[in-house]
């Protein structure tokens, strides 16, 4: 397939899979609500039911902001890598004849090369457009947490109505930060395909077992087990 083995077909393949079944397994499996971003959106709900006991929410607005800036980062450095990565396209020639000479790494054509270069840039591209619409709905956070009623509104609905749409903005938001980081971690296995499809299956393999690890038995997620906590 266009200059492409069978080995490589599979562990693409196998590293498609990979995003499809972690993204299942960590928001949408059995076990989801066990997972380190679930249990922190119970904290999210929690953050903003506390703000109303507030008449002062100068600490809310200024944690906003903090998430509001570490998504703003994230954001820049995908457009820088989206950058990094298409420059690759410029030297292709050199880097290829680069790659031949290095032991245990197949010999790359030139098409196949610039095809993986432009996949990895759709990778970068994809985190970016997350990160860009998670800093977007914080935006939006900052509007809603601007709106909730003093603590003694005395219209329950209202209050309710308003805390619930701060709560699942943030949480919104929250969700497509999470997704734009696993597209970096992704990227990072993709990598792995530049040197040879067993590489690219070792790369995989390796960090859907560390993202796995953190959202399960790593030791922020260890920070919920308590037998008191929900």
């Amino acid at each position: 397939m266009l200059g492409f083995s069978n080995l490589d077909v599979i562990a693409l393949a196998f590293f498609a899979a990979s995003w499809v079944g972690y993204h299942y397994a960590v928001e949408l499996g059995p076990h989801a609500g066990k997972t380190l971003n679930m249990r922190m959106n119970l904290r999210r709900a929690r953050w903003i039911n506390e703000s109303m006991a507030r008449d002062n929410r100068i600490v809310d607005t200024q944690v906003m902001n903090g998430l509001q800036n570490g998504t703003a980062f994230f954001a820049s450095t995908s457009l820088i890598a989206i950058g990094g990565t298409l420059a690759l396209l410029q030297s292709t020639d050199r880097v290829v004849a680069i790659f031949s000479d290095l032991p245990f790494v197949p010999v790359t054509l030139r098409a196949v090369w610039e095809m993986k270069v432009i996949g990895l840039a759709g990778v970068f591209g994809y985190a970016f457009f997350k990160f860009a619409w998670s800093y977007r709905l914080f935006n939006y956070c900052v509007i809603l947490l601007g709106a909730l009623p003093p603590k003694d509104e005395p219209n329950a609905v209202a209050k309710a109505h308003a805390v619930h749409e701060a709560i699942e903005m943030n949480i919104a938001a929250g969700r497509h930060f999470n997704r734009g980081q696993r597209a970096f971690f992704f990227a990072l296995a993709y990598l792995g395909w530049f040197l040879g499809p067993v590489t690219f299956l070792a790369f995989t393999g390796a960090v859907l077992v560390a993202m796995y690890r953190r959202q399960f038995a790593s030791d922020a997620a260890r920070v919920f087990n308590y037998p008191s906590q929900q």
